[in-house]
């Protein structure tokens, strides 16, 4: 990690550096939601990035993929500035956010053509990418069902769907496993695990159990401001991952000035 917040943004080379914020900053008038982060995710990594809620996770997801500008700092994806180079960065990129939008009206096969097209796929390449992920994101149950009608579950595993589409280089995911049902929830966690294999994931999520079955290294923030990079052997297992989080994030120390 560096130090040197003025250090350019080099070009993904040997070490494949596909993910790399320097100084990153978001502020809301004098309010810092995120404050001087710095860490880089390379190639077949996945990475967990925690955080208590309103820790800043969330808008820096967004800083990353260029859906928010930063206030501050830089973002390079697979060597992209992500503030030159936003539409070429972009589509290293598949994002799922939390809770994001979908097209309601459409059913998960018309939403995926469309955005396919969106995304300038020839049509051969639409139709073998549509397949892949209406099977690794179990869709078939659903696939000609309007959005609008899905459960939950079904409609994290369409948003899911989409981030796969275009076969992107990087998957930056918040909560990706949220709503889903035991059953499902294996299979999503087994698929990212073989995306891992040869893509950089970064993975937000609050169950430690995920974390701990996917992760091999651990990025966490508090109040905008990066507390913890390291492995995930570093955080422990997971009673001591639980523990390590709550004195990273400040929450044991309440707990003791309640009790005393």
């Amino acid at each position: 990690m560096t130090e040197d917040n003025s250090a350019p943004l080099e070009p993904a080379g040997d070490s494949e550096i596909m993910i790399e914020a320097v100084g990153l900053c978001k502020f809301y008038g004098p309010f810092a939601a995120v404050n001087d982060v710095t860490f880089s995710v390379p190639r077949r990594q996945i990475c967990a990035f925690l955080g208590p809620n309103g820790a800043g996770k969330s808008t820096t997801m967004k800083l990353l993929t260029g859906f928010l500008a930063a206030t501050k700092g830089t973002v390079a994806i697979a060597g992209h500035d992500m503030q030159k180079d936003r539409i070429q960065g972009s589509e290293h990129i598949g994002y799922l956010p939390e809770n994001g939008p979908l097209y309601e009206e459409m059913t998960p096969r018309s939403a995926l053509s469309y955005l396919g097209r969106a995304r300038g796929l020839s049509p051969e390449a639409k139709r073998d990418r549509m397949d892949f992920v209406a099977d690794k994101c179990d869709l078939s149950e659903v696939w000609n069902k309007p959005i609008s009608k899905l459960s939950r579950g079904f409609r994290q595993r369409v948003g899911m769907a989409q981030a796969l589409l275009h076969d992107p280089d990087v998957l930056i995911l918040d909560e990706p496993t949220s709503g889903l049902d035991p059953n499902q929830l294996v299979g999503i966690r087994n698929l990212i695990r073989e995306l891992g294999e040869s893509k950089t994931v970064l993975l937000s999520t609050h169950i430690l159990q995920e974390v701990e079955f996917l992760c091999s290294r651990v990025v966490l923030i508090d109040q905008g401001r990066l507390v913890f990079d390291e492995s995930i052997a570093e955080m422990g297992a997971r009673d001591a991952m639980e523990q390590k989080f709550h004195q990273l994030t400040g929450f044991q120390s309440q707990v003791e000035s309640a009790t005393s």
